[in-house]
């Protein structure tokens, strides 16, 4: 029981009564029994408020929550009693978690419920826990806050980002992909997989014409082709130890893995058979291509067990096991660091081989801090090895990637923030190309 600030005014009130004893007669007396009747109404206070039973509390959240994402946390209580009352819950989230608020405030009306919403970020995959959750409310006289412990331990897996996922679901059924920065690159007159039949025009090639469906209509009709479903695309996963680098609070890692589920739903929605590899100085995970959304709920338990090691990737040992279980040509999107030395040469060596009889794209997450670092002015030594340091690292950045392309490997070196989003564009403009 914890005493309001009324309730410590009205104790306070006792004292100058029975310091007036002093100068008036039974004074002294009356300050006491003033005491002793607010005493009572504190114990009066207390009873009314009921114990924590009286409230049915409830915490609601997805059952997988997305790593990097604002997951949000919905805290219910009804209120059984016919007296309402403000009251405080206090939730013990995981305490890995970046969370806006763990306290919320409200007044619940008699016989109703009151609900509050905060959001929680997980920077790490695996498996957490909620504890319980703690509430205060005011007695009716409002002299007293009464406390208690509701039990709601439970056990919660963070999962790679699903919400990017059912965004996407969403507002592709209503046609506004647009508003996530994803671009619709679909070409007619490109690929082989029939589409439609319509009335032949002056920019048509003569081999569109279809003479039979010309010949039934008496003028000339074309065949537009769209671009060929059941392709392969394979997602390659580095789990080096500079991939255990964090952007923003998230390891370079984690933001590849999230980008590699939503690329296998986006894929596997268009048709096309998705598999993945994931690697260090050996092969840890490979999944061969297949089609289906059952490939991604596959993909989202083989992505949840992905972790970053202290070895350096071996590119050329990966890259072999990858063309001797994937012989035909798939789309290889190869999410690594560029680091300098051996390892970047063995990068640029192995991925331009694979060029040979598949379409690579090399994948990799540009640090903001390094970028602010080689832009920042010297005015200590600190900073002015800083800004060298950056800027190396830069160069030798730019090199590698202009050594892949001129190679013929594909290129995408985005910021974290919007590499899911990029990975997306770039596949689906392969794919309206006929690049796959």
């Amino acid at each position: 029981m914890l005493p309001t600030l009324r309730g410590i005014l009205v104790l306070l009130l006792a004292a100058p009564i029975i310091a007036l004893g002093a100068w008036l007669r039974n004074m002294e007396w009356i300050g006491w029994a003033y005491a002793s009747f607010a005493l009572i109404l504190f114990a009066l206070d207390w009873r009314l408020a009921g114990r924590v039973d009286r409230f049915d509390v409830a915490r609601v959240h997805d059952t997988k929550l997305s790593l990097g994402a604002e997951n949000a946390v919905t805290v219910s209580v009804r209120n059984r009693s016919r007296r309402g009352t403000r009251l405080t819950v206090r939730d013990e989230a995981p305490e890995e978690f970046k969370i806006e608020t763990r306290v919320m405030e409200g007044d619940v009306p008699p016989l109703g419920t009151w609900q509050s919403v905060y959001h929680l970020q997980p920077l790490r995959r695996g498996d957490y826990k909620f504890g319980d959750l703690h509430l205060r409310w005011l007695g009716p006289l409002k002299l007293v806050v009464r406390q208690g412990r509701v039990k709601a331990a439970e056990p919660v897996k963070v999962y790679p980002n699903l919400l990017d996922v059912r965004i996407y679901d969403l507002l592709l059924r209503r046609n506004r992909l647009q508003e996530m920065g994803l671009r619709t690159t679909r070409m007619f007159g490109e690929g082989t997989e029939f589409e439609r039949l319509r009335e032949y025009s002056p920019d048509d090639e003569f081999r569109r014409i279809n003479w039979k469906a010309t010949a039934r209509r008496n003028r000339p009709v074309t065949v537009e082709y769209q671009t060929e479903r059941s392709q392969s695309v394979i997602a390659v996963l580095d789990t080096g130890r500079m991939m255990q680098t964090p952007v923003a609070d998230i390891a370079k890692l984690d933001y590849a893995v999230n980008a590699v589920l939503f690329l296998t739903y986006v894929a596997t929605g268009k048709g096309d058979r998705v598999g993945m590899m994931s690697f260090a100085d050996d092969v840890s995970h490979y999944l061969a291509p297949r089609q289906g959304r059952g490939q991604f709920y596959r993909m989202l338990e083989v992505l949840y067990a992905v972790d970053a090691t202290q070895v350096e990737p071996d590119y050329r040992k990966a890259l072999t096991y990858l063309a001797v279980k994937q012989r035909r040509r798939a789309l290889v999107v190869i999410f690594t660091d560029l680091s300098s030395g051996a390892s970047m040469d063995s990068l640029v060596a192995q991925v331009s081989l694979l060029a040979r009889s598949s379409l690579p794209l090399v994948v990799t997450i540009s640090d903001p801090d390094i970028h602010a670092a080689s832009k920042q002015n010297p005015n200590d030594s600190l900073t002015v090895y800083q800004r060298a340091a950056a800027t190396q690292i830069l160069d030798e950045r730019r090199v590698a990637l202009d050594t892949l392309r001129r190679r013929g490997v594909l290129t995408l070196d985005v910021p974290a923030n919007q590499l899911s989003f990029s990975v997306i564009n770039r596949y689906l403009e392969l794919k309206g190309r006929t690049r796959l």
